[in-house]
């Protein structure tokens, strides 16, 4: 039985009262980010090939199903207004389309075919990384493109909660995070998507600051999209460059940017 599948350390869940039930997810969630630390050297040498072929003009690209394709789609999504760059740079893709992150589309993880079609319009090139994300480690979507991506010469990965899958197999760096029986059996939306998306946050993070994205613990580069960004940003030069609130807002509108404000009056 695959790990994720087996049985849950308690039973009669519906005969708990809520704090009891409160308290024994929380219990179980605490193990999650000590499993991701055991991945760490994997994480570690798949960002480390992403990063050399990012800076060749590769891009990103993750497949997934249901929870899975979801957090592709919402670490990708978060990366231009984060980091500042293009929107096809970083590419969330889930299984079904689009309809699948608000309602399950039937069948559409069991295509082994689907996920490189789905890819396609992409024009995908030899420098770009492919990341299959399962929980199970045993998608049929998620194989079937991670195959056709290595193929074609693509770098790929994968973030699964079971050891030794399918989907590790497929790729070349796989990322393995085993977080043990979900508290409610076989619902890996819980500490299986826990631990997937700090992965994720892990993996898009880092490589963005090795493509310099980040200046000190900053992000120089952010889209302001709101007032509350705009602040920050303000916050930013002020901090950097030592000037007055009003200084840093007039170099801000000057120049647009946080990194176009700092280096203007660094150079």
């Amino acid at each position: 039985m695959l790990t994720t599948e087996s049985p849950s350390h308690y039973n009669h869940l519906e005969q708990m009262p809520v704090q009891a039930i409160l308290d024994a997810i929380n219990k179980e969630d605490q193990t999650v980010p000590l499993a991701v630390k055991k991945s760490i050297p994997q994480v570690e040498a798949l960002v480390e090939q992403i990063v050399i072929r990012m800076k060749k003009g590769g891009r990103l690209f993750y497949i997934g199903a249901g929870t899975s394709g979801r957090l592709g789609v919402v670490d990708a999504s978060e990366c231009p207004p984060t980091f500042g760059v293009p929107f096809d740079l970083v590419v969330g893709i889930i299984a079904g389309g689009d309809t699948a992150i608000r309602k399950a589309v039937e069948n559409a993880e069991d295509d082994w075919k689907q996920a490189w079609l789905d890819l396609a319009p992409y024009e995908i090139k030899e420098n770009d990384t492919l990341i299959g994300l399962a929980a199970s480690g045993r998608t049929p979507y998620v194989i079937g493109g991670l195959n056709e991506a290595r193929e074609a010469g693509l770098l790929t990965g994968c973030v699964v909660c079971n050891e030794g899958s399918p989907v590790a197999k497929a790729c070349e760096y796989p990322v393995e995070v085993v977080v043990g029986p979900e508290f409610l059996t076989g619902s890996t939306r819980m500490k299986s998507g826990t631990a997937q998306k700090l992965v994720l946050n892990m993996i898009s993070t880092a490589v963005m600051i090795r493509l310099g994205k980040v200046k000190g613990n900053k992000m120089i580069d952010m889209q302001m999209t709101n007032e509350k960004l705009v602040n920050r940003a303000i916050h930013m030069i002020i901090d950097e460059l030592g000037v007055s609130p009003d200084e840093a807002e007039s170099l801000l509108n000057e120049h647009g940017s946080v990194r176009g404000a700092i280096e203007a009056i660094r150079k």
